[in-house]
């Protein structure tokens, strides 16, 4: 009998059958299936399967995690169910087959936005600051800000534009260069193309609708307008993609030995030419028609029902960038009318999306990682800038955006009901009640309530169901898993390395190198990289953080080569893609060492395995090789985790970490 036959019929039973298996692979911890009808998949019964540690969807992928031992789970698997197992990059593809087009788009959207989410978190933080030392009027009777009386708040103020220009203003530049990465082309070409979408020689596109003469390229013939698409997203999206196109095709079809001239030559031009003669004035013209669809519904005798509308759909604007158009419509009802009714909506549904972002931040309030974004982006969408809310968060998860934009929608028409008006464009977040006109007062607050309560409430009820114990920051291990696989390790409460010296006899040769080993090699792991130890809940990976592989540390690796932590025989390696190994001690005590998170996707491209499976190293022998300039270009984080995935004979296991550890000299655990 196999080893896992049991199991294995289980699974395929409970995953709803071969005939719901679309595509199946697996990683160095877990099965990556591509279900057909992912509803079908009884989650409860496949966490009830002995060898079952947890299951997680996540980019279309249902993942079952397994452990150490997951290849031969695999080769039992597809051997029973009859079907052949297919790549990683395979399944990737079939799991976005299983996507809606609107489940694909988003992905692609947050995809891109992702590298660029801590520049917007600081870039809120940022702005958020300087609208309250500088566009809020708390001092002589509401007539000045901090900056109007203070010359050194005057010049912070001026200072702390230079980061907020440099971060929206200038955002195409870093979208443009975020799909370059992302498509695999060349990145510095996609900087120089999102430069030339805000260079200075252009007119700045925020002062379009007040300029009185456009100047243009004249080409003779034809002439294209010079003009800047600052804060755009949805020009910076289309020309990225355009340069994309261009770069694979001239690459696939220019010689090798002239394409470092040709394809940078061949692609850039005629990508910025498109970009300013194509891309660009359609995104104008999108931009032009929101704008004549908002005047159009501020003037009808329905502007209730308008004002619902366009507090529903005003985040996804600002996610194009194109909602910079509404400052014109804000700015002509001010001069001809003296106040906006339009400004207070906009500041609602910045509030509403803060709401989602905060109720998402007491979901997971035990998740550190997921607060480490939610907590900045609450922060400054409350101070009315919601990018980084938006895409850090709402974006990312789907349903607090969807929350939040019904709590906009819903406010937008208490305030247009009640004819709330502002007397000029203000702080677009909490703080934005003190430019609406007094007499207001009373139903903008009432409209800030329902802005904060309903989006909360439906965020949380919602979030309730969808996020899982991993999102929340829950350890859930399934029953079957408590076993002698899952160690019951006591973590060291050290934070400065002070304990993670050996407790016996430490010599150093000539060398400097420490020569306990040979004393303690079955009383400690040596850390297999150098750099900083972590604990493992600040692992950028759930599986890991949530101890469901087992407990361990992290390194933040200042080299490039894993060594073996102890003598031992290797257990099991990832051949195909080299960015993972697990090690077996003479006690049984399983080791699993991972480079990076999610580099099995890089399909091996920057790692070099120097074992395979059976193998006998000592401590300090070579492991893998890899490189942290491939792994960081590939959008991966290269953290790697170091975990105890079983404890076989070992006894009083404790973890070290909070110091900087040197390759096979730092103690990172001891045991008995």
């Amino acid at each position: 009998m196999a080893k896992y036959d049991k199991q294995v019929k289980e699974l395929l039973d409970y995953i709803g059958g071969k005939q719901n298996i679309q595509a199946v692979s697996h990683c160095m911890t877990r099965m990556r299936f591509v279900l057909t009808d992912p509803a079908k998949a009884d989650e409860k019964k496949i966490n009830e399967i002995d060898c079952v540690k947890g299951t997680f969807t996540q980019a279309g992928q249902y993942q079952v995690i397994i452990g150490n031992d997951v290849a031969n789970f695999y080769n039992e698997f597809t051997k029973y169910a009859g079907i052949e197992g297919v790549s990683k990059d395979a399944v990737k593809q079939a799991a976005k087959t299983n996507q809606s087009v609107l489940q694909r788009i988003m992905g692609a959207l947050g995809e891109i936005f992702a590298p660029i989410i801590p520049a917007l978190i600081c870039g809120g933080l940022v702005l958020g600051f300087r609208n309250v030392i500088g566009e809020i009027n708390f001092f002589n009777n509401g007539t000045q800000s901090l900056a109007d009386i203070s010359q050194f708040w005057a010049g912070m103020y001026s200072f702390l534009w230079l980061i907020g220009e440099a971060v929206f203003h200038l955002l195409p530049v870093g979208i443009v260069w975020s799909i370059t990465k992302k498509m695999g082309t060349t990145q510095i070409l996609g900087i120089i193309l999102g430069l030339t979408l805000v260079s200075p020689q252009l007119l700045n596109g925020f002062n379009v609708a007040t300029a009185t003469e456009i100047p243009v390229w004249d080409f003779g013939f034809f002439q294209i307008q010079m003009i800047g698409y600052q804060g755009q997203v949805i020009t910076a999206i289309m020309a990225g993609f355009v340069l994309v196109f261009l770069e694979k095709f001239f690459k696939k079809h220019c010689p090798e030995v002239v394409s470092m001239i040709v394809v940078p030559f061949c692609s850039l031009i005629p990508a910025v030419f498109i970009a300013h003669a194509v891309v660009g004035p359609i995104g104008w013209r999108i931009g032009d028609a929101i704008a004549f669809v908002v005047n159009l519904g501020l003037t009808s005798n329905v502007r209730w029902l308008f004002a619902a509308v366009f507090g529903l759909v005003y985040a996804p604007i600002v996610m194009t960038g194109l909602h910079h158009m509404t400052n014109a419509i804000d700015s002509q009802l001010v001069n001809t009318t003296g106040g906006t009714i339009l400004w207070p909506m906009i500041a609602l549904s910045n509030i509403a999306q803060g709401s989602s972002v905060l109720a998402m931040s007491v979901l997971q309030k035990r998740n550190e990682r997921a607060q480490q974004v939610n907590v900045p982006a609450c922060i400054s969408c409350y101070l009315g800038v919601t990018e980084p809310a938006l895409f850090g968060v709402n974006l990312k998860y789907k349903f607090p955006l969807i929350c939040g934009m019904i709590g906009s929608a819903i406010a937008a028409m208490i305030s247009v009901g009640t004819g709330v008006e502002a007397l000029s464009i203000g702080v677009g977040g909490l703080p934005g009640i003190l430019s609406i006109k007094p007499q207001f007062y009373l139903n903008f607050l009432l409209a800030m309530i329902v802005a904060v309560v309903v989006p909360f409430i439906l965020t949380f009820i919602v979030g309730k169901k969808k996020l899982t114990d991993s999102q929340k920051g829950l350890v859930s291990l399934p029953s079957g898993s408590s076993g002698g696989s899952q160690p019951n390790l006591a973590q060291s409460n050290t934070q400065d390395g002070s304990e993670a010296a050996a407790p016996a006899r430490t010599e150093t040769d000539e060398n400097g190198a420490d020569d306990s080993a040979a004393s303690y090699e079955t009383m400690v792991l040596k850390a297999p990289l150098t750099g900083k130890v972590i604990p493992i809940e600040k692992m950028p990976d759930e599986v890991f953080s949530q101890k469901i592989m087992g407990d361990g540390v992290g390194i933040e690796p200042d080299g490039d080569t894993v060594y073996a932590p102890a003598d031992a025989t290797v257990g099991v390696v990832m051949a195909d893609s080299g960015h993972a190994c697990g090690l077996v001690l003479k006690n049984g005590l399983e080791i699993l060492i991972h480079v990076g998170i999610d580099t099995v996707d890089m399909n091996g491209d920057g790692f070099t395995l120097h074992v395979k499976e059976g193998d006998t190293v000592r401590c300090g022998d070579p492991l893998i090789t890899f490189s942290p300039e491939k792994i960081r270009a590939a959008g991966h984080p290269v953290t790697t985790a170091v975990i105890i995935t079983g404890e076989g004979e070992a006894k009083n296991i404790r973890l070290l970490s909070g110091m900087d550890a040197k390759a096979g000299q730092t103690v990172i655990a001891t045991f008995e």
